[in-house]
């Protein structure tokens, strides 16, 4: 339960800091002021104000989004993973599985 519960929260970590780097990438890219020119050329003269997406999709929200799902799967990862071990645990005495012995060499 403990290793699957660090290697989750690596998972977040990793996650978090590769949204993070996509995000970048798209504002350089400028796909962002593109979608929104995109929008205001379909709506036209109807909208007095010009669209802009980074009102509605803006880092501090992606991120917020990003860091909700990271701690639902931190859970989930940890409580299935050590499910999955109680199951193989189970099953390894019922049938005589593999056996495998991890100590320390001194």
């Amino acid at each position: 339960m403990k290793t699957a519960f660090l290697l989750s929260i690596a998972f977040a970590i990793v996650t978090v800091v590769a949204v993070t780097v996509v995000w970048y990438v798209l504002q350089a890219a400028g796909v962002y002021e593109s979608i929104s020119r995109t929008v205001t050329d379909v709506l036209g003269s109807a909208s007095e104000t010009r669209f802009n997406l980074e009102d509605y999709i803006g880092l501090q929200r992606v991120l917020g989004f990003t860091a909700l799902i990271c701690v639902v799967d931190v859970v989930l990862i940890t409580a299935i993973s050590t499910l999955c071990a109680f199951l193989y645990n189970l099953s390894a005495s019922l049938l005589g599985g593999l056996e495998v012995t991890l100590a320390e060499e001194e």
